[in-house]
């Protein structure tokens, strides 16, 4: 009888009518503990040497499109300068070839940011997938 909480013998007889919830709230607190610690450990990669084989890397590299934009917002497709519809037009026939080329677009960095997402988005249109931009890198 003592088991169940109680020295008083008037109560020995009824059954405890509450959980106690400290043990299980410990309980959560230590696994949570346990996978704040784990966690982290479980991000390493797994380490595979892969195998060596004797074949050379293909060479053939597609074709690249130089699209530029200068400080004036004028439009130059392989250093050529082009109006609105001819870009379009040769968009939309480079999209078309078996092996797309690569569309790399410098833009000067005066230019107004609207004139790069308008030719980015003729690009989508066309149906170009391989988009580059081209950069300078910083000088330390």
């Amino acid at each position: 009888m003592m088991a169940f909480g109680g020295f008083s013998r008037s109560q020995a007889g009824q059954p405890m009518a509450e959980i106690n919830m400290i043990p299980l709230i410990d309980v959560m607190l230590v696994l949570l503990v346990i996978f704040i610690i784990a966690a982290p450990l479980m991000t390493h990669a797994v380490k595979v040497e892969l195998p060596r084989a004797s074949s050379a890397p293909e060479d053939s590299k597609p074709e690249v499109v130089r699209l530029s934009v200068d400080a004036a917002g004028q439009v130059y497709w392989n250093d050529r300068p082009v109006d609105e519809a001819a870009w379009r037009a040769a968009m939309a026939d480079a999209a078309k070839l078996p092996s797309q080329p690569e569309l790399r677009l410098r833009a000067d960095g005066a230019v107004a940011y609207r004139k790069v997402a308008e030719l980015m988005s003729d690009a989508a249109r066309a149906g170009m997938t391989r988009i580059g931009f081209v950069t300078e890198p910083r000088q330390p």
